[in-house]
């Protein structure tokens, strides 16, 4: 719902000049888009909106940065500090880097990934709290390919032991030995 928001700003603020929140908001319920004003101002602060200058002397919003681009760098945080994961009932264990859960929690907000409800990060560890047992094992699996699809890049002629996972009973557990 989030996501497709932000699509419908993003197509609304190029579309037409947007001056206010106010009208924002107003737009955005034209198109079949509930929101309060306080979700707009958010929505406005998520998406980096600024407001440019026009000829006429007025003001519109305007993006200024691609989000596009810029998810690509919380995906590559992830993958960075990415080693492996399991999971208990609804809680999402995600192992990193030391010192690099923070960064990689923060890279997991940034990507909207609706099921968490919550997480908590340590120096090594994030622990996230999942809606639901089959969201935990879904999510799981979208972040595996996220991972993998790295890895099968990074390592198409490294020899095999380079980019090892290990599934462990029939849970969708991942693990990533580096330099074991």
């Amino acid at each position: 719902m989030k996501a497709s928001r932000h699509a419908k700003i993003l197509e609304i603020i190029s579309q037409y000049d947007v001056e206010t929140q106010e009208e924002l908001a107003a737009r955005l319920v034209q198109e079949g888009c509930p929101v309060t004003q306080a979700t707009v101002s958010r929505d406005i602060r998520e998406l980096k909106l600024t407001k440019v200058a026009l000829s006429s002397g007025r003001q519109k919003y305007a993006a200024i940065a691609q989000p596009h681009r810029e998810m690509s760098k919380y995906i590559r945080v992830f993958q960075d500090g990415f080693r492996s994961m399991d999971m208990a009932q609804n809680i999402l264990v995600i192992k990193t880097v030391s010192g690099m859960a923070m960064a990689v929690a923060a890279a997991l907000d940034a990507m909207e990934c609706h099921e968490i409800v919550g997480s908590i990060a340590g120096d090594d560890t994030i622990m996230c709290a999942v809606r639901t047992v089959e969201e935990t094992a879904s999510l799981m699996k979208r972040l595996d390919k996220m991972v993998n699809s790295r890895y099968t890049k990074e390592y198409t002629n490294a020899p095999e032991s380079s980019a090892k996972y290990s599934a462990q009973g029939d849970q969708t557990k991942k693990g990533k030995e580096r330099g074991q």
